[in-house]
């Protein structure tokens, strides 16, 4: 785990299996993965398409029962039968909350955004009329960004861009007051600049709320931008790869498919990408003869 780690668990996953039906057989999309996430802290969970980790997230939010394993959040074991206790499992979904990677396939597309979010509030109890509703909504879109808010509560998701729906969505995973956030590509259809302006809002909110962030994500810039503080685990074919202090596992990857990964990030710098090309072919050829490439010098 990563520094600075002060109580329990917040959210674990342990041995998690998932074994997927098809008419070519058995598919095991995640493979005996096991994760730990603590109060207020952030693990990145990245791969390539297909590498099992958005149904690992799916499974760590209640809303995928695994083939085998546990899943404990806050010290309980969420499934543990295949009758959890109702009361229990409703105050784990109130606790964790989902930010899907598409928002306008996730928002309503006939509900502005004062409906949007007032819903939520209102089901739980957390408001006792409209006008308690308007100010807690006008609270959280403020939070996520959106000023003025008034101007944002009669809008529909297509007369907003793409990052101010994300902050609606992001708006809404906040209404229950969320212990843990699952954020699966949540930024993946953004622009660049915009990706960075949500993900320093989603850091905002961590350090504000103490909200805990199980960042899923193909994108090892992103994770380290988002994740630097906190964990990763990189995962591949449905199986935890590397694991690790998110810093140290991009500086120094062990494992070849982190290196892959890695190598795939696109560098700005052309003079700096072409000296990390040549060092990436020393260290190969070193590797492959035992001896320091030409040009490379000796240890």
């Amino acid at each position: 785990m990563a520094d600075g780690a002060t109580s329990g668990p917040l959210l674990e996953l342990d041995g998690i299996t998932q074994v997927f039906s098809t008419r070519r057989g058995e598919v095991r999309a995640v493979d005996d993965v096991t994760l730990r996430l603590g109060v207020g802290e952030v693990l990145c969970l990245v791969g390539q398409s297909g590498s099992g980790k958005s149904t690992t997230a799916k499974i760590a939010s209640g809303l995928l029962r695994p083939s085998d394993g546990v899943v404990r959040f806050e010290g309980e074991d969420i499934l543990g039968s295949r009758r959890p206790d109702k009361s229990r499992f409703k105050r784990f979904r109130r606790a964790v909350q989902y930010v899907h990677q598409d928002p306008y396939a996730s928002l309503n597309p006939i509900q502005d955004v004062f409906t949007t979010l007032s819903a939520p509030l209102r089901r739980h109890g957390l408001v006792k009329n409209r006008s308690q509703a308007r100010e807690r909504v006008a609270e959280l879109l403020a939070q996520v960004g959106l000023n003025p808010p008034e101007t944002f509560m009669p809008k529909f998701p297509h007369q907003m861009s793409g990052g101010q729906r994300q902050r609606v969505a992001v708006a809404r995973a906040l209404t229950l007051e969320p212990r843990l956030i699952i954020a699966d590509e949540a930024t993946s259809m953004l622009d660049v600049s915009i990706r960075i302006e949500l993900l320093r809002m989603l850091t905002k909110l961590r350090t504000e709320l103490g909200v805990g962030f199980l960042f899923i994500t193909h994108d090892l810039a992103m994770a380290k931008y988002f994740g630097a503080e906190g964990d990763i685990a990189v995962m591949h074919e449905g199986k935890i790869v590397e694991y690790g202090p998110t810093l140290r596992v991009i500086d120094d990857p062990q494992d070849n498919y982190t290196k892959a990964l890695l190598e795939a990030v696109p560098e700005a710098d052309p003079d700096l990408a072409r000296r990390k090309r040549a060092a990436r072919t020393a260290a190969r050829a070193s590797n492959s003869d035992g001896a320091p490439a030409s040009g490379a010098p000796a240890a």
